[in-house]
């Protein structure tokens, strides 16, 4: 009987001890550096990287830079060559605001239209300028955590982002005379443009043709106007796009003539009231010739834009910019051709003119189809 008790008492140690050697295997089998991973970021080189960070220690240790993984190449660019890039662009935005026979395409008075476009963040001091379908739903989201209404940018939800009454980003707008005044002079300010004919396309094809069931009177109401006062024979079906045109019936030839009228479009855009901002210039939503921004970031290159505005800004290491699908930026020269194969050179030419005030701006060429 003694025998037995003591092989009980024996077997009890071994599984207490099982027990202990397992958890202290678990407990350093975390990662190399007992740390997690807690998000993704784009470095200054446009490198995607995993950022760590250290459990929290009640006692006080010297700290040490934190550990970042390369998990995907992309070409270098130091901190400083990207300024450098920033600072050429400035340079021909000063230059192009100078020049007199473009004022009228180049300046704009910053009135109420245009603080509404900019969104605050008070605590950061920030001030972000929008312009529609140039990816600023994601810049949205960074000043919605800044500003606290949400932890990351993951945990924000779509319906939100666009809620203005609930996503937390105040327009300059609604401040005083004083405090806008104050803002614009302190506040690190920044824009993201793209090529203003490929930005035409994407809003024409995300009201027109996709036509999201939440936006119902681009059908109901601006297509419809849009027709009946651009096309030029409403029995004929004219030449359809590179897509199908569905939706709304509005073609882009439509399209393009309503945008290229300098005179007749103003009474419809009146009728639109605040829709028209996804096809209005960068000129008439941001005024870059009468505000001073710091950083004139470019859609083409938004993987390093992303990195250098965070950085400049004092906020990398509060927020991430979400991931940027590789390739999306890229500037699509025969989509733009094929969406203009239909145009007619005047036409054509006539919307070059209206925008010309944003390609020379920020140093978009000229597309070749208008030359010819």
């Amino acid at each position: 009987m003694r025998h037995h008790w003591l092989l009980l008492g024996a077997c009890g140690w071994v599984l207490l001890i099982l027990m202990f050697v397992t958890k202290y295997i678990n407990f350093r089998a975390t990662d190399g550096y007992g740390e997690r991973v807690v998000s993704q970021n784009w470095t200054d080189s446009g490198t995607r990287t995993i950022r760590v960070q250290r459990p929290e220690t009640k006692t006080k240790t010297k700290t040490s830079p934190r550990p970042v993984v390369q998990v995907s190449s992309a070409p270098s660019s130091t901190s400083q060559q990207w300024q450098s890039v920033i600072d050429q662009r400035n340079r021909l935005l000063s230059s192009v605001c100078k020049e007199q026979d473009l004022r009228n395409l180049t300046h704009n008075p910053v009135s109420k239209f245009v603080l509404d476009r900019i969104f605050v963040s008070d605590s950061h001091k920030i001030l972000f300028c929008q312009t529609p379908k140039v990816g600023n739903t994601q810049w949205k989201k960074v000043l919605i955590v800044l500003n606290g209404a949400f932890p990351s940018v993951e945990e924000i939800p779509e319906n939100i982002v666009h809620n203005h009454e609930k996503n937390g980003l105040p327009r300059l707008s609604s401040y005083s005379p004083l405090e806008v005044t104050h803002r614009l002079d302190s506040y690190f300010k920044f824009l993201i443009v793209r090529d203003p004919f490929e930005r035409l396309i994407s809003a024409f094809k995300d009201k027109f043709v996709l036509n999201p069931r939440f936006e119902p009177w681009y059908k109901l109401d601006i297509a419809p106007a849009i027709i009946r006062k651009y096309r030029r024979f409403h029995s004929d079906r004219g030449h359809q796009g590179p897509e199908e045109e569905r939706g709304t019936g509005l073609r882009f030839d439509d399209y393009v003539r309503y945008l290229g009228d300098a005179e007749g479009r103003h009474r419809l855009d009146r009728q639109f009231g605040a829709h028209i901002i996804h096809w209005l210039s960068y000129v008439e939503l941001c005024a870059p010739c009468d505000i001073t921004y710091d950083v004139i970031g470019h859609h083409e290159t938004l993987e390093q834009d992303a990195a250098h505005i965070l950085r400049a800004a004092g906020i990398e290491g509060l927020v991430t910019y979400p991931h940027i699908p590789p390739g999306i930026t890229m500037y699509n020269r025969t989509k733009v051709q094929s969406y203009f194969n239909s145009i007619s050179k005047r036409d054509a030419r006539k919307l070059y003119a209206r925008y010309q005030g944003d390609f020379r701006l920020f140093g978009y060429q000229r597309p070749g189809f208008i030359l010819d």
